[in-house]
């Protein structure tokens, strides 16, 4: 929100720098995001007159202008805009000045003929074209008749004034207008607000005479008021008005529409002006759309209606979209004469929800989405009304037609000093309080500490106790509430033990030489359904910003291999990362909220090792992430050893290069190679990645981690090599090794694998060193060779294994 400094003062004493106020403002809740000052950097640019034109001799569509600049000086100009003419009085920048951008006007030639300054559009003295007036948009701007040659035209063009511009939040909805941040700030200040008043002459014809309204139903419209101008002349507005607007980011378009749009600005009430003659009859009804009734608005786009949209119509055909957007067939063009000016207040949600349908953000519907002051609707309209009788010579019919009309009424709220300082931890004194509130405007009433708070329309923010706490606290001072620390030296603050586990988890992954990615948790669908550990339904959002995101995540393997092609797309080929993040799962798509569950993955793409002068590049393959996985999987310190099975169950994963990973008969996670088909789509080469559910793992039986001293005694290995089928795993022995091999069999571990001649078909041989060692004192060999020949009867009796 967008509010003139000068236009704030009109309605409040005020007597600080904008920037003092923009701080001030600030620390009592309501974001100032800068100050504009739009004659910042400009100089000598001033009012000039057009004497006389004439076409170039050199040129098609370039004018000499002489161009009067003082009461005594008068001098040449070229210019090339098409509607510069003689007798107008326009803006001139002379040699020396400096215009948008910094740039510096120079007198010089133009084809040959001499240029002492020049004829400015506002654009070139820094407006934007979506604020200056459609008639001036591709040429100079022509100041009024009044303006006096030679001075400078900031004040003209209100240039000279000071622009806050305001964050408002959907909460302070009432500083979505002049007066409502004037009331803030005179809080601020403990100033009164003075606002003029309205001074409306009717004319003796009644507007119930030639117009009749009904709303069908009082929830979608319950305030719906209308005044009824005849000889309306639609012409410019006054420089005065212009001015008000486009430093509030609003373009001009002609004074009845401006002046709507003024009054939306000053009460925060948006209106809206039909053209009487346009509607077809003499009635005005508000009902809800029909399902084959269609609307094209004033951009020019046809609407399909739907029957949740709250309309405008003159009984039969739509006028336009209620406190969203007007129609074309009944906007106010130069041959209006008759006015029909609208003020309501309409139902939130569907104005809020018709305005996302169709896509159309104005500056209305954010206003009826939030609410408006009902105790100011009459009030705008008759401002409105009066304006126009001023300014397009309009007269205005008596009364008003008002189908429904709300009564506003005041909020009472209580509350004690006790509770306040309870909440705020302060010692606020009853007397600070009573006085906050009455800077606030609210009607209080106090006994014993406890206050009656009246709270008028205008801040229908506040409702219960809890909001008037937050107002004391505002004007207070948030910088003066006492701070308390939230940690200290008895009250510590520590990480849980899952928190822990997770940052010890990334540090692990870090050490093995991957990197943290974030990646968005929104998403494509086709990249949300894709890597799934287990089945979910998709959460889809109603109306994402993209449409590649557009879906919650249910895996984290598609953000890493975006991440991974963006490095690939950047040369950077040898990428390894990981993220630990949440995923969101439902197991039925009419469960409204996903469950958020933690997950932790990582993807390796390109050279594990690179090359070096002694040694090959070593790219990344199903073995080296699986020993990550294995350095990962040991810190959860599990009592049951993860396993791993081969599977083809995963779409986008390598069907021959893929394993889940298995505590006893849950599947915890897998790992793998991206199917080459991913891998193509992404661009990448050969990528690697894994994906463990944290939830199912943290939830797992840990066994203590206990010290045991360096053993002593020394070890005594045996080695054994068998035959097996193809079909036996390495788990599978190793698990049977283990099972049979005694209580001091300290560890197994495979040397060799061997598939070929000398071994027949179907047949694969495994070599295994087995490690034996007694903490306690030393082994002989009769005991080892005992326990040893325990192992190799197992495995020829429950592998059918050879010993070689």
């Amino acid at each position: 929100m967008k509010i003139s400094y000068k236009w704030l003062k009109e309605y409040v004493d005020l007597d600080m720098t904008p920037e003092e106020l923009a701080n001030k403002v600030t620390l009592t809740g309501i974001e100032v995001d800068g100050v504009k000052h739009p004659d910042a950097g400009l100089k000598k640019i001033v009012v000039g007159y057009v004497e006389s034109t004439k076409p170039h001799p050199d040129s098609d569509h370039l004018q000499l202008c002489q161009v009067q600049i003082s009461a005594d000086e008068t001098v040449q100009i070229v210019c090339g805009a098409p509607n510069v003419a003689a007798g107008q009085k326009v803006i001139v920048a002379l040699p020396g000045s400096r215009i948008a951008n910094n740039e510096k006007i120079k007198k010089g030639k133009l084809r040959g003929e001499i240029s002492n300054g020049m004829i400015c559009a506002l654009q070139e003295i820094g407006f934007s074209d979506d604020v200056t007036p459609q008639v001036y948009a591709d040429g100079i701007y022509v100041l009024p008749a009044d303006a006096e040659v030679g001075q400078p035209v900031y004040a003209y063009l209100g240039m000279d004034d000071a622009i806050l511009d305001l964050e408002i939040t959907p909460n302070r909805a009432d500083a979505l207008s002049v007066r409502g941040v004037a009331h803030e700030v005179a809080a601020i200040y403990a100033q009164a607000v003075h606002f003029p008043k309205v001074a409306l002459t009717e004319a003796t014809k009644k507007a119930s005479a030639v117009l009749q309204a009904q709303v069908t139903d009082v929830a979608d419209a319950p305030s719906y008021n209308l005044r009824v101008l005849e000889n309306v002349t639609i012409k410019r507005s006054p420089l005065w008005l212009q001015r008000r607007l486009w430093n509030a980011g609003v373009r001009p378009i002609n004074n009845v529409v401006d002046i709507t749009n003024l009054i939306m600005l000053d009460y925060g009430q948006p209106l809206h002006a039909f053209d009487y003659a346009k509607i077809s009859g003499q009635t005005i009804e508000v009902r809800r759309a029909q399902a084959d009734e269609t609307l094209t608005t004033l951009d020019g786009k046809e609407r399909d209606l739907t029957e949740d949209d709250i309309v405008i119509t003159n009984g039969a055909d739509v006028l336009n979209l209620a406190g969203v957007m007007g129609g074309l067939d009944s906007e106010i063009t130069n041959e209006t004469t008759t006015v029909i000016l609208e003020s309501a207040v309409f139902e939130p949600t569907h104005i809020r929800k018709t305005a996302q349908r169709y896509n159309l953000r104005s500056e209305a519907s954010s206003r009826f989405e939030k609410g408006v002051n009902t105790a100011t609707v009459l009030t705008a309209l008759d401002d409105a009304a009066s304006l126009m009788a001023d300014l397009a010579d309009a007269t205005v019919l008596a009364g008003r037609v008002s189908p429904t009309v709300l009564k506003p009424a005041d909020v009472t709220v209580n509350v004690s000093t006790e509770r306040i300082n309870r909440v705020l931890g302060t010692t606020i004194t009853t007397a600070e309080v009573k006085a906050i509130f009455e800077r606030l405007g609210f009607g209080v009433t106090e006994a014993a500490g406890m206050f009656t708070v009246s709270v008028p329309p205008r801040r229908w923010d506040i409702a219960i106790e809890a909001d008037l706490i937050e107002e004391v606290a505002r004007l207070y001072g948030y910088d003066r509430l006492p701070e308390t620390l939230t940690a200290s030296a008895s009250t510590p603050g520590l990480l849980t033990e899952r928190q822990q586990l997770i940052r010890h988890l990334e540090a692990t992954l870090e050490a093995n030489g991957l990197s943290q990615a974030l990646s968005y948790a929104l998403t494509t669908p086709d990249k949300a359904n894709a890597f799934q550990l287990t089945a979910s339904q998709p959460t889809s959002v109603d109306w994402p910003m993209t449409v590649d995101h557009a879906t919650l995540r249910m895996n984290l393997v598609s953000g890493l291999l975006d991440d991974l092609a963006y490095n690939a797309a950047r040369k950077q080929q040898n990428v390894a990362l990981y993220e630990q993040g949440r995923v969101f799962l439902k197991q039925h798509q009419a469960t409204v909220r996903p469950h958020e569950l933690e997950y932790l993955a990582g993807a390796i793409t390109g050279d594990w090792q690179t090359a070096t002068w002694n040694q090959p590049a070593q790219p990344v393959d199903f073995y080296q992430l699986k020993g990550l996985v294995e350095s990962t999987l040991a810190e959860f310190n599990l009592t049951t050893t993860p396993e791993f099975a081969a599977t083809a169950r995963h779409q986008d994963m390598h069907p021959g290069r893929t394993a889940d990973i298995l505590v006893g008969n849950q599947v915890v996670g897998f790992l793998g190679q991206v199917h080459p088909r991913v891998s193509q789509q992404y661009r990448l080469p050969a990528t690697y990645v894994f994906q463990l559910d944290l939830e199912q793992l943290l939830a797992l039986e840990q066994q203590t981690v206990v010290y045991q001293a360096v053993p002593r005694y020394p070890a005594i290995t045996r080695d054994i090599a068998l035959v097996v089928d193809e079909s036996v795993t390495n788990a599978a022995l190793t698990a049977t090794i283990r099972e049979n091999g005694g209580a001091y069999l300290s560890a197994v571990q495979l040397f060799d694998l061997y598939a070929g001649a000398h071994i027949d078909t179907g047949k694969k041989s495994l070599a295994y060193t087995l490690t034996y060692q007694n903490t306690a004192a030393t082994l002989t060999d009769d005991q080892v060779n005992e326990a040893f020949a325990k192992v190799v009867a197992a495995l020829q009796t429950e592998h059918a294994a050879t010993i070689r």
